[in-house]
């Protein structure tokens, strides 16, 4: 009887091991917001880190993380790394820019989970606005898909990525207005 049980659970485990292998390592997740300003104001508080980091929602889940800045002030090399209870420790350096039209950053976590990610920010004019829009790109290792079996990994990101969209739109249009 035990032993079926044991061969039972190993089958068990076996099975939850391989639909974690088959899992697409590849992710993609997006949003996007129009934001009634013009793209060169919107790009400047992109392409800048210290002022990402007055609408970032990461930098808010956070209130004892620690930021430090490097390289050039903004546009491509700058960069910031972080270190905080909540939000674990990473880097973000602006890789490339097209100014008022795209910003391209390398995303680097470091810890609780090493991650490398591509993050980019698209501006496309439509009209008096501005449609801005928030990808990120990666893969995930065997854990990253076992944790993604669980989680919503495109919510867990994407909800946050909604929350600065909206604070970015925010601060955006009243500097437009003002």
């Amino acid at each position: 009887m035990f032993k079926k049980i044991a061969l039972g659970l190993v089958g068990l485990v076996v099975l939850l091991l391989v639909v974690v292998a088959l899992q697409p390592a590849a992710f993609h997740i997006e949003r996007s917001a129009t934001i009634h300003a013009p793209a060169d104001q919107i790009y400047a508080r992109i392409h800048d880190l210290k002022a990402q980091n007055e609408w970032s929602p990461w930098i808010r889940m956070d209130k004892d993380i620690k930021v430090t800045y490097s390289g050039p002030p903004n546009g491509v090399g700058a960069m910031s790394e972080w270190t905080g209870p909540q939000m674990g420790s990473g880097r973000l350096t602006v890789t490339d820019v097209k100014p008022n039209q795209e910003v391209g950053l390398k995303l680097e976590m470091l810890a609780p989970m090493a991650a490398t990610n591509r993050v980019v920010f698209t501006l496309a004019p439509t009209g008096d606005a501005t449609t801005v829009t928030w990808a990120m790109d990666g893969e995930n290792n065997f854990i990253g898909k076992a944790f993604c079996l669980v989680f919503d990994q495109d919510e867990m990101i994407g909800g946050p990525f909604e929350q600065g969209l909206a604070t970015l739109k925010s601060q955006s249009e009243t500097r437009a207005d003002g």
